[in-house]
């Protein structure tokens, strides 16, 4: 990994304080006007339960970014131009419970930082294995979703409308199901919109984002896709004729035959149906081939970036590879026609924050913790759900034979503390940047107040980069880079998923812990998740795209 630059994904800013994320699944029954809603059985209540702790924990590293003066550095995630990784954040020094009811010790981080810089500098070789690829497996399997094998569809049952919530990486995934919606329908998707939140505080809607003429021509093979309703269907008032249906109307990863059966009568009736909200509310398996072929299409192919942030992507990728000579493997993928321009140019009081940040915007969650026992840090901590800390990142990354030169770069929401946060990463590793050190005042001013098109740069800095490690618990955004890299790397940009619950008993034992024997117990952990294994039945495409329907696997 010579002189590489590392690309470190997701690095939340606290340490974890949350459940896993759930979701209930239960119907209700509903009255608008003369149309009744399909009925719902009652959810339990601890169904309810875990979709509460779930909204808490993927919002969690969004409430300490609102908390961060303007001075602290942006950085939620890392990936390295010839290495990545992604971290979460523990106060260094901290004496902190850490499973298992035992503490980690004032001084242990100290301790191993120390041993890591002695063993970074003997500037040992860098063993490549550890973190590339298992590549005669993993090239065979070649990107495919762009074949069809059937007729456009007329879209001739009515129209299709989404506003899709959350952020840049949600809607993304939102955008794709409503497009296998509208096929499955055979109904005409009107061109998506994107909810304006007091979380995000972003306007950008679809065309600040994405290209919208390439979105609409490269899927008129599939589905019609329109900018906006008929005139004679404006004037409708959707609610009152029950067009409308929120995600407290859809379980979770619905299957097709749930919008069949309840979806495609109301919009026989009325001629269109609005779903607001939308996310995740169609399951991945069971699916048709084809329908499944054509949300992998719609996700790799039809969703290209605007040309500004192309543009000023293709800035991000030079710079962060110092003029390399040569383009990226991805970057035609991210940045179109800009890909040739590259070859020219304390923690109580952390608590505190936090806790009082909850209640204004998650008063419900607020109210369960007082009248329900949650899962304790320590618990999720020992299961490995909760993210890497900045120092147990670059542990991580020494031991894995990261060299002192490898080039990091930090994308996301800020860190708790600021710069003082990652003075554990820029000891061991000087290279460290960010978008704002990478790009000018004047060349990011454009995306200024708007957190999707800031998310876009990152997505594509850390999707360029030569290495990018998941050491988040799963985010939106490390899945749809990961899946992102595996579809178009060739088996060439890998992708470190290191096991957690393995690093987090190591860190608990690491008191006396010899480097040798620590940096064995690391590669271990992160060679057991070096598989190149198919998608796995109902989980993501997006994340996990080698599947028959996504990508062809090749002798």
């Amino acid at each position: 990994m010579s002189s590489s630059a590392a690309d470190f994904y997701n690095i939340p800013s606290s340490p974890c304080q949350s459940p896993r994320p759930g979701q209930k699944k239960g119907r209700r029954t509903r009255e608008r006007g003369k149309v009744f809603w399909y009925q719902k059985k009652g959810a339990k209540g601890i169904v309810g339960l875990i979709c509460l702790v779930g909204l808490f924990f993927v919002f969690n590293g969004f409430m300490v970014f609102r908390l961060q003066a303007d001075d602290e550095i942006s950085g939620k995630k890392m990936c390295p131009v010839r290495n990545s990784s992604s971290i979460s954040a523990s106060i260094k020094g901290e004496s902190k419970t850490i499973g298992k009811g035992k503490r980690l010790r004032k001084g242990t981080y100290d301790r191993m930082l120390a041993l890591a810089a002695h063993a970074l500098a003997e500037n040992k070789r860098e063993p490549k294995d550890l973190w590339q690829e298992l590549f005669v497996p993993a090239s065979a399997w070649r990107p495919c979703a762009d074949r069809r094998n059937w007729n456009p569809s007329e879209g001739n049952n009515g129209y299709i409308l989404v506003t899709a919530n959350g952020g840049i990486n949600q809607q993304r995934v939102a955008v794709c199901n409503a497009v296998v919606i509208a096929r499955l329908l055979n109904s005409t998707l009107v061109i998506p919109r994107f909810m304006y939140s007091s979380v995000w505080r972003d306007v950008s809607q679809f065309s600040d984002i994405y290209q919208e003429e390439h979105f609409i021509n490269y899927l008129t093979p599939d589905i019609p896709i329109v900018k906006e309703l008929p005139k004679e269907l404006q004037s409708l008032d959707l609610e009152a004729i029950g067009s409308v249906v929120t995600d407290a109307d859809i379980g979770k990863e619905s299957k097709p035959s749930f919008y069949l059966k309840n979806i495609l009568p109301v919009l026989l009736k009325n001629r269109v149906v609005h779903f607001v909200g939308f996310g995740n509310r169609l399951a991945f398996d069971p699916i048709p081939f084809q329908l499944q072929t054509l949300r992998c299409r719609c996700n790799f192919h039809a969703l290209q970036f605007a040309p500004k942030i192309q543009e000023t992507g293709s800035l991000l990728i030079q710079r962060l590879r110092k003029n390399a000579a040569r383009p990226g493997p991805l970057d035609h993928y991210l940045i179109g026609p800009y890909a040739e321009n590259n070859l020219q140019e304390k923690c109580e009081e952390e608590r505190k924050e936090l806790e009082a940040y909850r209640e204004i915007h998650f008063p419900a969650l607020t109210l369960l913790k007082k009248t329900t026992k949650l899962p304790s840090p320590a618990m999720l901590r020992e299961e490995g759900l909760c993210p890497l800390t900045p120092e147990e990142a670059v542990l991580m990354l020494a031991a894995l034979g990261f060299g002192r030169k490898t080039h990091i770069f930090i994308a996301g929401a800020n860190i708790y503390g600021g710069r003082s946060r990652l003075t554990a990463l820029t000891n061991l590793y000087p290279n460290l940047v960010t978008k704002e050190k990478l790009l000018s005042a004047t060349e990011l001013k454009p995306f200024m107040n708007f957190s999707s098109q800031l998310a876009a740069l990152d997505y594509i800095a850390c999707t360029a980069s030569d290495a990018f490690a998941m050491t988040d618990s799963g985010s939106q955004l490390s899945s749809l880079v990961s899946g992102f890299r595996i579809y178009y790397g060739g088996g060439k940009m890998p992708t470190i998923r290191p096991n957690k619950r393995r690093l987090a008993d190591i860190f608990r034992k690491n008191n006396t812990i010899e480097w040798k024997i620590f940096e064995q117990r690391v590669r271990k952990a992160v060679r057991q998740t070096k598989h190149v294994l198919q998608r796995p039945k109902a989980r993501s495409v997006y994340r996990y795209p080698r599947c028959k329907e996504c990508m062809c696997l090749t002798e």
